[in-house]
């Protein structure tokens, strides 16, 4: 059983995994959405939760630095509401967000030395991945209870 982990953007979905303990989150894809026009991608995640055995939810909370919520936290939560709507069975949590994006670019940047082209294909990936190994770090082994 794992968790997907979601980075949720007005224009994709960053996915990631889990193992199937909850030690380590690795990226799966990014889902092209279009939220102005409501289209959200919920059938590919419907996809990924069968052929993986999603237990559960992970989505990225993007919190100002001071933790107020703005907008892009209510779509988050839309997002989840809609998963919730989709998947009644699958629990789903929140994980405060705040510097995955920054954390992601500097990994790419510093570590894997990749183009800016290239980052902007894979950064909601990382952030997904990010988002996801930070929730199980601080969980522990797979929650059997999100």
């Amino acid at each position: 059983m794992r968790l997907l982990g979601l980075d949720v953007g007005s224009k994709t979905v960053g996915v990631a995994e889990s193992d199937p303990l909850g030690w380590t989150a690795q990226a799966v894809e990014i889902i092209p959405i279009d939220e102005e026009n409501e289209i959200f991608g919920i059938d590919r995640i419907a996809e990924l939760v069968q052929a993986r055995q999603v237990a559960g939810f992970v989505l990225g909370l993007p919190k100002n630095m001071n933790n107020t919520e703005g907008p892009r936290v209510e779509a988050s939560r839309h997002y989840g509401e809609l998963l919730r709507q989709r998947f009644p069975k699958l629990p789903i949590d929140f994980q405060d967000e705040r510097l995955t994006t920054v954390q992601a670019h500097r990994m790419l940047v510093e570590e894997a030395d990749v183009s800016r082209r290239k980052q902007k294909k894979v950064i909601d990936e990382l952030a997904a991945s990010l988002i996801l190994q930070n929730y199980l770090d601080r969980h522990g082994k797979l929650v059997q209870e999100l």
